[in-house]
């Protein structure tokens, strides 16, 4: 992973991302938000189902699109209770709208967003 990914990365909170569908097999293109959080980046959102999310599980390979760049990465799905508590201990305090630490923990995809994948 280049420095221009990484500097790009720093420089959008909201990253376009192409996965491949879990049942279709093609790609789905979608806006979200990316945040940061012990140095390394995440994919997340409020507490509910996404497909994304449910694409990434089945296909971890996707494509992140950034300020002209198309990268290819890898998601790393988290579910480890401890983990998931540091990662969102890091970044649900810093959102207004978010509503509580706990919601996210039960019911918040969680994927970091593996660079050198």
């Amino acid at each position: 992973m280049t420095d221009e990914v990484r500097q790009a990365l720093d420089r959008q909170r909201t990253v376009e991302i192409t996965t491949i569908g879990r049942r279709s097999k093609l790609p789905r293109r979608i806006e979200t938000w990316r945040y940061v959080a012990a140095g390394r980046y995440w994919l997340t959102g409020s507490p509910g189902s996404r497909d994304w999310y449910a694409n990434l599980l089945a296909h971890p390979y996707f494509t992140l699109h950034l300020d002209g760049l198309d990268v290819q990465v890898r998601a790393r799905v988290v579910t480890d209770p401890d983990e998931r508590a540091q990662v969102f201990g890091a970044i649900v305090p810093g959102l207004t709208w978010a509503g509580s630490l706990e919601s996210w923990l039960a019911g918040s995809p969680l994927v970091e967003i593996d660079l050198d994948g």
